[in-house]
Parts: C-alpha cells; sequence; structure tokens
C-alpha cells in the first residue's frame, strides 16, 4: 500500500529529518518486506524536541486555553480517526503483524479514548473547600504538570499512544512521544491527523528513534516533568532510576503475568473460549494475556484437551487474509525469546501438550511465526510460570481449593491483571476481593474501556491510565487560600 506519510519527526509544528543520515528500516513480521524507511534520531532531536514543548507550555497559552477549546480538539482527533481507520487498520496490521480485524477494533478503541478524555477535559475544574478561617476562600485547582515524556510499546502501537496523548492533551500539558522504534506508523499518522485538528505548534511532538538515546534523554531532561513508559519491566526500572534526577512524577505499565482462574463449576465452553481468546489475540504480545490458566483438578484433564482441539484448528497467516485467526510475532528477536522461554519450560519438566516450535508450513517460512503452545504440567516455580513470555504460550496449574487458588494467583512478582470463572458470584468475589491485580475479571478476560482505569499492583507498574485516574495522572493539585479579611497576628 502507498503509505502517504510524513516519515520524518514533528517538532514544534514542523516536519524534520535527522540531523544525520542514520535511518532505520521498518519490516512487514509475515514476510520480512521493508514497509518504510524512517529516520533515527538520537538525544539531539530529543532535546529539541524538549526545548519546543518546554517553550511552549512556559509562554502558558496552551495550558490556559479554555478546556472547552481543547476538550474539543481532542474529540476532533476522535472524528479524524474515525475517518481514516481503515488507512490506520492497514497500517497498524502491516507493522505489527496483527489481523486486520483485530487492528479495525483498535481504531474504535482509539477513537473512543480520545472522545472519552475530550468530553472529560472540562469537568476537573476543582472544588471549594471547607476553611476554618472565616471571611475566606479555600479551593483546590487541578493544573497540567508541564512537559510529558510519553515512550509507547510495539505491541499495540497507536491504542497506547492514545492512552497517552488524549489525557494530556486534553488536561494542558505539551508533550514528546517517542514511539518504538520498530512500529512507528500509525503513530506518525496519529501526529499528522492531530495537526490537522488544530493542536498548536510546540505542544504535541514526535520524535522516532531508539530508548537508549532519544527514551534515556527524555527520563533524564530535568525540562522533563513527567514521564509515561508502557513496556518492559528492566526498561522501566531503568527509567525510575534516571528520572530521579530532577524527581519527575511517574506512570509505569510495566507487564504482567496474568492469572486465569477455571472453577470446575464455570460454564465450561465459555470458559475455553474465553482462555483462547485471553491468550492468542495479537499472537500473546499482550501485558495482558492470560497466559497461566489455573484449573480446578477435577476438570484439569478435560478443560486442557479441549484447548489442544481448539488451537489444532487455528489459522496462521498473513493478517490481512480474512481467514486468519493468529499472525507472526513482532521480530527475529522476540521469536527467538520465545523460543528460549519455551525450551526452558520443557527443561524445567512443564510438558508440551501441543504446539513448542516454528510452524513447518512452507507459506510461514518468511514470517516470526510461532505455533500456539500449551504446557501442562506445570508448577509455580517454573520459569515458564513466573517470567513474562509475551508470545502465544498457555500454562496449565491445578488446584483444589478456592484457597489454593487465589494463593497461586497471587505467587508472582506481577498485578496487573486476572480472571475468575464461576458460577458461584459469591466466590468469584471472595475471589477478586483476594486478589492483588489492578483489573479482575469475572467470566471475562482482556475486557477494557476508557471508563476504567487501567494499571497494575507490585511490579506490574505506577499508576493508573484511562478513566478519570488517568486524566489525574497529567495534572498537580494546587490549594488555593484567600483570606478575604485579613488582619496582622502581632507574634512578634
Amino acid at each position: 500500500m502507498d503509505l502517504n506519510l510524513n516519515l520524518q519527526h514533528y517538532i514544534n509544528g514542523k516536519w524534520v529529518g535527522a540531523n544525520s543520515e542514520r535511518t532505520r528500516t521498518i519490516i512487514n513480521p509475515f514476510n520480512q518486506e521493508t514497509i518504510a524507511v524512517v529516520p533515527e534520531g538520537d538525544e539531539t532531536e530529543a532535546k529539541e524536541a524538549i526545548a519546543a514543548a518546554r517553550e511552549t507550555f512556559d509562554n502558558g497559552e496552551w495550558p490556559s486555553t479554555p478546556a472547552t477549546e481543547r476538550g474539543a480538539i481532542v474529540t476532533k482527533i476522535a472524528e479524524l480517526i474515525e475517518r481514516d481507520k481503515e488507512e490506520l487498520a492497514n497500517l497498524e496490521s502491516l507493522d505489527t503483524g496483527k489481523t486486520v480485524e483485530e487492528s479495525r477494533g483498535d481504531m474504535e478503541d482509539i477513537a473512543g479514548v480520545f472522545r472519552y478524555y475530550g468530553e472529560l477535559a472540562d469537568k476537573n475544574g476543582g472544588e471549594l473547600i471547607d476553611s476554618p478561617v472565616p471571611n475566606s476562600i479555600s479551593k483546590v485547582v487541578h493544573e497540567p504538570v508541564g512537559v510529558c515524556g510519553q515512550i509507547t510499546p510495539w505491541n499495540y502501537p497507536l491504542l497506547q499512544a492514545s492512552w497517552k496523548l488524549a489525557p494530556a492533551l486534553a488536561t494542558g500539558n505539551t508533550l514528546v512521544m517517542k514511539p518504538s522504534e520498530i512500529t512507528p506508523l500509525t503513530t506518525i499518522k496519529v501526529f499528522e491527523l492531530m495537526e490537522e485538528a488544530g493542536v498548536p505548534a510546540g505542544v504535541a511532538n514526535l520524535v522516532l528513534g531508539a530508548g537508549a538515546t532519544v527514551g534515556n534523554e527524555l527520563s533524564s531532561s530535568h525540562d522533563v516533568d513527567l514521564i509515561s513508559f508502557t513496556g518492559g519491566i528492566e526498561t522501566g526500572k531503568k527509567i525510575m532510576q534516571t528520572a530521579s534526577t530532577n524527581v519527575k512524577k511517574l506512570a509505569l505499565e510495566l507487564g504482567g503475568k496474568n492469572p486465569n482462574v477455571i472453577f470446575a463449576d464455570a460454564d465450561f465452553e465459555l470458559a475455553v473460549d474465553q482462555a483462547l481468546n485471553g491468550v492468542f489475540f495479537h499472537a500473546g504480545q499482550i501485558c495482558s494475556a492470560g497466559t497461566r490458566l489455573i484449573v480446578e483438578e477435577s476438570i484439569h484433564d478435560e478443560f486442557v484437551q479441549a484447548l489442544v482441539e481448539r488451537v489444532k484448528n487455528f489459522k496462521l497467516g498473513n493478517g490481512f487474509d480474512e481467514d486468519t485467526q493468529m499472525g507472526p510475532l513482532i521480530s527475529a528477536e522476540h521469536l527467538e525469546k520465545v523460543e528460549k522461554y519455551v525450551q526452558a519450560g520443557i527443561e524445567e519438566g512443564a510438558t508440551v501438550a501441543i504446539g513448542g516450535k516454528r510452524p513447518e508450513d512452507p507459506e510461514l517460512q518468511n514470517g516470526f511465526f510461532f505455533l500456539p503452545t500449551i504446557f501442562k504440567d506445570c508448577t509455580t516455580d517454573m520459569s515458564v510460570v513466573q517470567d513474562e513470555g509475551f508470545g502465544p504460550v498457555i500454562t496449565v496449574e491445578k488446584f483444589t481449593k478456592e484457597e489454593e487458588a487465589v494463593k497461586l494467583a497471587n505467587d508472582s512478582i506481577y498485578g496487573l491483571a486476572g480472571g475468575v470463572f464461576t458460577n458461584d458470584i459469591a466466590k468469584a468475589e471472595r475471589c477478586a476481593a483476594k486478589m492483588r491485580m489492578g483489573t479482575v475479571w469475572i467470566n471475562e478476560f482482556n475486557l477494557y474501556f476508557p471508563h476504567a482505569p487501567w494499571g497494575g499492583f507490585k511490579q506490574s507498574g505506577i499508576g493508573r491510565e484511562l478513566g478519570k485516574l488517568g486524566i489525574e495522572e497529567y495534572t498537580e493539585t494546587k490549594h488555593i487560600f484567600q483570606n478575604l479579611k485579613p488582619e496582622p497576628i502581632n507574634w512578634f
């Protein structure tokens, strides 16, 4: 397809090339064909973008723009995404390898995020609070944080960007975004749409490049007031350390190893269907994937067999083929990582019920494909159970009692999300109350929407995106007290 994109950085309202001749080739993970060549920025472009965002914020024009006007611009972005959703979906599938049907659904969700925050922009005006002093006014107001550095992952490039862009713009911040260097195309496109929607020059800046250079500059710069990062836990820890130099605000979503607890009294077919849907969308490259099944012993064997039978019929292929159910992994490097992850599970004693290797289909050999894999005979001490594999791999553990199921579910350094399948609502509520995760689904898995907050407990991160809490991440709270009838204290 003809990309028809500004394959450049966007700094201070202008599309600009790199200061050096370095470039990065963007490839289609289905067949390794070149999609685009983009400039590879570094600290130089990052500093230019930060300076533009800093100056724009400090001159006060955007922060002081009435919230209704900012909200209208954010809503306009939603409308433009809806207008161009087919182009955006095609770009996303080219970039990531996911099915175009998944990408179309993503675009609907993305437009919904911008619309939600566009409508919420003028509803955070503060409040009057009681004062102990007569003849006074005491109020709490919410002001933009300032310059926001935003770093997004490769698996859901535009969806994750929308979770950061929309609340930052709605609240009057300026920003510098660094998309994943391997999947930047839809983010470039949405910056074109933001320009069309009327986002002023300097408010939103885009720098293409690697995390080690551009991301590090955002994290270390004293002119950046907040870092919002979605990605791996080790990178998140490094960002925390670097950001401490000027005590930045942090919003970190660092992934998960998400348990899905299946009780014997659950709707069996529903639980099987949701267990598969919870993992194999986008080849398991989802931070909230329910890759850790915890199944009641009395139905364990039957449940695993039902999963295997369904997986046998999966159609792997080109994301643009309407019958494709699962596309490739994102890169050769990530494919190798998933292979090593699976091999470690085998060496630790887990049994491969199905999959566990690359496909042999000749039509898939040019892509980064890995067969959907189910491990049984798993225990919590295995790395394949504890580590986030970020691929199409399910591990299955057994339990006999409710308390054991909850204990197993919580036995992780992560706490992003989890699920419970049972027809006993009281039991479901008991489990949900005890599960240490930011989201717990009951008889559902992997559902999210703009109105509900998203984020994790423990090492899954800090802060929340989406919902009203998502907008609070981009504001500072200020108390203003005014004495209407001041008098001397005469203390000294």
